[in-house]
């Protein structure tokens, strides 16, 4: 090693103001590692006009390790930096630390860029075992799924205290007013959450006379696919295009969970299964309302997961057998929305203490003479 070591764990972000998934990711993990050992990381700011190749020579320098939940910004803005800084990392002889949530499920051009981060990596973080099962069977880098480690995903976003009213919220109440059944679907709309299998869902449900609203809250992710296009068409020819709502971006905590308050129950027939790395599940159940979900493809799925293994025994995780056609989700919906709410606390700060503790597994202690400064005390962590 050479260099002064400051920190355990240099974190590689996009700043506060790319506000998106995996940006939130990164910034809780950083804050909860620094409140359970203050002064042992940093963060670097990577974005178009921050990161040049001197700053990241020095902030990898003064770090045991670089953590990088690539990319780091969901919009692939910047994604070369962050491939530097892991190469200098493997230069300067520092532990490398991938944070990898998907594999098969993304789009074959994505899934190019991140084999160089995946080469680079000492250690692969990883949240669901499918997932890590689609990368050990991938021929060409199915060897790097040997540096894999199972860590428990938590949610994103913790419920607020109090709500915020909206627009969309006062139209979901005059809806419900009017005996509207509510189903609401969190999160990007994108074809791996198989949007338009709700579609036809919703469409059973109105041949039975329930009248569904279904709430996406959320937008459509940019990209190849003509996900949005189709989407319309899909919902026009089922003939419940005036029974779907999608919200768009909603910027705050406080008028999300205003929107849940009014949502019956949610649901996401998703054709790979439930996996523990579903963030927007976990968003969703606290709100208190039921959530029905395709079950997992295997049975270990959440065995390195207590918590979301007790959401799913206690009931606020309803699981429908995976390959069940959408007669059997319509099913569940209406069994679901006659039973009586089930109270569920949820730590937040626990669920994000399990992650942390994973993550500060993998990374390397600091040395005894750098762990403190000359006065005796631990280095104030930097940005």
């Amino acid at each position: 090693m050479t260099g002064e070591t400051r920190y355990r764990a240099l974190f590689l972000g996009a700043g506060p103001q790319m506000h998106c998934g995996v940006g939130q990711f990164t910034r809780l993990l950083q804050e909860t590692i620094e409140k359970l050992e203050p002064g042992t990381s940093a963060t670097l700011t990577l974005t178009r006009k921050e990161g040049i190749f001197a700053e990241i020579w020095r902030a990898v320098g003064s770090a045991q390790s670089v953590v990088c939940n690539f990319p780091i910004v969901a919009w692939k803005r910047v994604m070369f930096a962050p491939l530097v800084a892991m190469a200098i990392a493997r230069l300067r002889r520092r532990k490398v630390i991938l944070i990898q949530h998907e594999w098969r499920g993304l789009h074959w051009l994505r899934r190019i860029t991140y084999m160089p981060a995946l080469v680079l990596a000492d250690v692969i973080v990883m949240f669901s075992p499918l997932v890590r099962q689609e990368l050990a069977d991938d021929p060409l880098l199915g060897w790097t799924a040997r540096k894999s480690m199972l860590a428990p995903l938590p949610p994103n976003i913790e419920a607020p205290i109090g709500i915020q009213d909206s627009k969309l919220r006062h139209r979901l109440i005059a809806a419900k007013g009017d005996g509207r059944l509510l189903i609401g679907h969190f999160g990007s709309i994108y074809p791996g959450k198989q949007p338009n299998a709700l579609l036809e869902i919703g469409a059973i449900l109105k041949q039975r006379g329930l009248k569904p609203l279904i709430v996406y809250v959320g937008s459509f992710i940019r990209g190849v696919d003509k996900v949005e296009e189709e989407f319309h068409v899909r919902a026009r020819e089922l003939d419940i295009a005036d029974d779907v709502i999608v919200s768009g971006f909603v910027a705050s905590d406080h008028e999300v969970f205003g929107v849940f308050s009014e949502i019956d129950v949610f649901c996401y027939p998703l054709d790979e299964g439930l996996t523990a790395r579903r963030s927007s599940i976990l968003t969703c159940v606290q709100s208190g309302r039921p959530l029905i979900v395709a079950g997992p493809v295997l049975p270990e799925e959440f065995d390195h997961h207590p918590r979301f293994k007790e959401l799913i025994s206690r009931g606020a995780i309803v699981l429908v057998a995976r390959g069940s056609d959408n007669e059997a989700f319509a099913d569940r919906i209406a069994a679901v929305i006659k039973r009586p709410p089930i109270p569920l606390p949820f730590d937040f700060d626990g669920w994000w203490k399990d992650v942390a503790d994973a993550v500060r597994a993998q990374i390397p202690m600091l040395a005894p003479e750098t762990a403190r400064d000359s006065a005796g005390r631990t280095p104030p962590a930097g940005t």
